[in-house]
């Protein structure tokens, strides 16, 4: 039996969008905790984050809120990985 390519407008069905979300944002952490971007970043960010979590948003929540910052940030660290997960979630999940 093959699995069907998952689609959205189909059914959420064999797309873990709570994962992939996680897993962009543990890429995110680290790159901020190694300085990529240098302070203005990470005080957005860690901004951002405070404002998640008061707001009890979870992890899928603020990549569809920050996606355009996140292309961005990912771009200039040149991390091609992190540009592919967030555009999977984007076109999966958002």
């Amino acid at each position: 039996m093959t699995v069907p390519e998952p689609d959205r407008y189909i059914s959420f069905c064999n797309i873990d969008c709570d994962k992939n979300a996680d897993r962009l944002i543990e890429i995110l952490n680290v790159h901020l905790q190694a300085g990529h971007g240098g302070e203005p970043w990470l005080k957005y960010f860690q901004n951002k984050q405070q404002e998640q979590e008061k707001r009890a948003h979870d992890n899928l929540h603020f990549i569809g809120n920050q996606l355009n910052v996140l292309y961005k940030y990912f771009g200039d660290c040149e991390d091609e990985d992190a540009l592919a997960l967030l555009y999977q979630i984007e076109q999966e999940c958002c």
